[in-house]
């Protein structure tokens, strides 16, 4: 994807979090392992929310920063992800779930740390730093959740 503007990023995440969900989603009925399938149907419905928490974000941002063009960020480290859902959680024990959702998080947490860290303008700045705590909370309630469920 061509990304030109903080709007077009912050949706294409969005887009992101929608994705995985419904990738885990699908293969949670086709993992073999009860524990895995529990994972995958919990996690899913965290990148639901996920997914509506960074709407709100775009909703709510300032429109000049929204509009702010994003220069070549994305092409230096891009988010690797999963992108046409082949089953591959299906397949996976809990362990492997939880280091591939915990990845992806890891990367997009990167990415909003460049992007404050490259931010000029205070708007942008903002939100990318907004953005950026809000998925550092969300991964960390994920962590602890995942952890209760392996204690199980």
């Amino acid at each position: 994807m061509d990304i030109k503007t903080f709007r077009e990023l912050i949706g294409w995440t969005r887009d992101l979090h929608a994705h995985l969900a419904r990738c885990l989603s699908h293969c949670a009925t086709r993992n073999e392992e009860e524990r895995a399938r529990a994972l995958l149907d919990y996690l899913a419905a965290h990148e639901s929310e996920i997914e509506r928490i960074v709407n709100e974000f775009e909703r709510q941002a300032d429109n000049n920063a929204l509009e702010t063009r994003v220069y070549d960020y994305l092409y230096h480290n891009p988010i690797k992800t999963h992108r046409t859902c082949d089953e591959p959680y299906a397949t996976l024990d809990f362990n492997g779930i939880c280091r591939e959702v915990f990845d992806f998080h890891d990367q997009i947490i990167d990415l909003y740390q460049t992007l404050v860290g490259k931010a000029e303008i205070p708007e942008v700045k903002e939100l990318m730093e907004s953005l950026l705590t809000m998925e550092i909370n969300e991964s960390k309630r994920l962590a602890s959740q995942v952890g209760r469920m392996d204690d199980l």
